[in-house]
């Protein structure tokens, strides 16, 4: 990734800050977003002080016109786009039966609208350069996690609109990579939302022994370096795939007793 100009979305705190960091210890140019512009400043000044070069672009990713803000403003500061990674997102936690539908709206503009807004304004770029689009989802793209509707269906989107863009780009040079990561330590679960659309508040997890955001960045770097189509982390998750391929009523089971054991599980 050395003097790459790598585009990163949600960059002001969890993995996205990871993997800023990541991405600068490989010597790349920076262009961030995030909608949090305090934390975003402060992170930006952080890499500045360790020598990193870095732009910063307040994004909304559920607003069209931010993202093409966002993929014009990184042009006009270094010239072209060699990485987009979409890892703004955003989690929920309720039955479909008890949600206003306003949260699945919420999740998947953020989730699945944020990164097609990136992708499509930042691709012209991309493809002179025969870059990177990276997509930040989960194992919650292969299987549905009750509880998670809103979650699991702009997962399934994200993957579904990724591999399409692979494929209508394989002859051009665009590489795209589906990266999913397990639990990470973020605070996505304390903002996640609930029912009604309010932040959860807390962590149904143990968060110190989830996967470190850390890790997730420098796999996802790896991968992206050696132009990996598809990265699943941890052994769970690996398994939960794999099985799911074979044993899909099985692991239907499988995840309604595993997710029902969270605390405060909307179901039992």
């Amino acid at each position: 990734m050395k003097d790459k100009v790598v585009m990163i979305t949600g960059a002001a705190s969890g993995i996205g800050k990871a993997l800023a960091a990541e991405c600068a210890r490989r010597e790349a140019k920076l262009s961030l977003a995030d909608r949090n512009s305090g934390q975003l400043e402060e992170v930006c000044r952080h890499l500045r002080e360790d020598g990193a070069e870095v732009a910063s672009s307040v994004v909304d990713v559920t607003l069209e016109e931010d993202c093409l803000r966002f993929a014009r403003e990184t042009v006009v500061a270094f010239g072209r786009i060699d990485v987009l990674i979409n890892n703004a997102g955003i989690s929920m936690r309720a039955l479909f039966e008890e949600v206003d539908l306003e949260v699945l709206r919420r999740v998947m503009d953020v989730n699945f609208w944020g990164a097609v807004y990136c992708t499509k304004y930042a691709l012209p770029e991309l493809l002179k350069s025969r870059g990177s689009v990276v997509g930040v989802s989960s194992v919650a793209g292969y299987k549905g996690l009750p509880g998670r509707t809103g979650y699991s269906a702009s997962k399934f989107a994200l993957q579904g609109f990724l591999e399409v863009v692979r494929i209508e780009n394989m002859k051009r040079g665009l590489h795209v990579l589906i990266a999913c990561p397990g639990f990470t330590n973020s605070n996505i679960r304390n903002v996640a939302l609930s029912k009604d659309g309010s932040a959860q508040g807390e962590s149904p997890l143990n968060e110190a022994k989830l996967m470190q955001p850390e890790e997730v960045a420098r796999q996802i770097c790896d991968a992206t370096e050696r132009r990996k189509h598809r990265l699943t982390m941890t052994t769970m998750g690996k398994m939960t795939v794999q099985l799911n391929k074979f044993f899909p009523k099985f692991m239907d089971k499988m995840v309604y007793n595993h997710m029902a054991k969270e605390p405060d599980s909307p179901f039992k």
